[in-house]
């Protein structure tokens, strides 16, 4: 038997914990110009927020969104161990 695709699951795991830790996240279709980048964080009158790159593969949205989530202190939000442990290993 195949197992499922772990990454759809963890790209809402990572959103979910992002929506906890008041940072928004958007997906956006990049400018041609721009389209390699695969987005990121920033910070937008005392908001924090992470662009996606629509077009990217799935594999590349969920490092993009780990190395993001990683510079928050989640001390005290439930997080999978699993997950924990992606998220420490991408500081």
């Amino acid at each position: 038997m195949e197992r499922p695709d772990p990454l759809p699951s963890m790209l809402s795991q990572l959103e979910a914990l992002a929506y906890r830790l008041n940072i928004d996240v958007r997906y956006e279709l990049f400018a041609q110009e721009i389209e390699e980048s695969k987005g990121g964080l920033l910070r937008l009158n005392d908001r924090y927020l992470i662009i996606l790159n629509k077009r990217l593969p799935l594999k590349e949205q969920v490092d993009t969104l780990l190395k993001a989530i990683a510079r928050f202190d989640i001390q005290g939000h439930y997080v999978r161990p699993a997950l924990r442990e992606l998220l420490e290993k991408a500081k």
